[in-house]
């Protein structure tokens, strides 16, 4: 549908994103080093850190030698195993546009928290909707679910811009093309639950990001770009020249040049 370019959102709590560039180096040297390997140790690797729910619930056991991590393990490590070149790219965009402001939003432990928290959830919701499957999970998507929908509860009016059908460039509140986002995820599910896109994982990211950021955003913090009071002194400071906007109640309210909403 969209693919995000560019977000005019700055930083506010943190001066630099590191468990956003972790995250995207981290990813992108397991992809390197998987798609160096012959196409047999790179499936092995795909089935030994995939998540495959036939595993996970107990109707199937995985071949002596191919387990690399525990099985309860998989719930994290799928999402740092990628299918191919674009599938990893898609991601990584996402992660790297949307993921600073929401490491921002909570700092960067939480923020990593988070993360895998999201991932974690998504294997589950796939692994709830097709128990009996053979086929490994892989795939950061459940996550950067979660980071997509906690990103548009902080920030939905926040100018976005995004290649739209991978043609047209346009800047859009960033409400619009996440929401059609997220309820196309919601609406693939159910029209095709048997599909090679898990898009259980998404929508098991999608809850456990907008649940999730309730509690773990800094405290004060607020959701859905609520307005920024301006102090007092900074109100009643000599040359301040107010401009006039209407509030989101209908009410006029003043709002000065230095108060930009993100």
């Amino acid at each position: 549908m969209f693919i995000p370019l560019h977000d005019a959102n700055t930083l506010k709590h943190i001066k630099v994103q590191w468990v956003t560039l972790s995250l995207i180096a981290l990813n992108v040297a397991i992809w390197l080093l998987t798609s160096v390997e012959s196409e047999q140790a790179a499936q092995a690797t795909t089935v030994g850190l995939g998540y495959i729910p036939a595993i996970i619930f107990g109707d199937a056991v995985l071949a002596q030698g191919l387990e690399i991590v525990p099985e309860p393990l998989t719930y994290l490590t799928y999402a740092f195993v990628h299918a191919g070149f674009w599938h990893l790219a898609g991601n990584m965009i996402f992660l790297w546009v949307f993921g600073d402001n929401v490491e921002d939003a909570m700092g960067h432990l939480r923020f990593l928290m988070f993360y895998l928290l999201c991932a974690a959830a998504g294997a589950l919701c796939h692994g709830l909707l097709s128990m009996t499957s053979q086929a490994p999970l892989v795939g950061a998507s459940g996550a950067i679910s979660g980071v997509v929908a906690a990103y548009v509860m902080l920030h939905p009016r926040v100018r976005v811009w995004v290649l739209v059908f991978f043609r047209v460039p346009l800047p859009l509140p960033a409400f619009v093309p996440l929401l059609l986002w997220i309820g196309q995820q919601f609406f693939m599910l159910a029209i095709t639950p048997e599909s090679d896109v898990s898009w259980g994982a998404h929508v098991g990211g999608i809850i456990a990001g907008a649940l999730l950021i309730l509690v773990l955003r800094r405290p004060g913090v607020p959701l859905f770009d609520r307005e920024i009071v301006t102090p007092r002194a900074v109100r009643n400071s000599p040359g301040a020249v107010p401009t006039i906007a209407a509030g989101t109640d209908g009410r006029i309210a003043q709002r000065f040049p230095w108060g930009r909403r993100s």
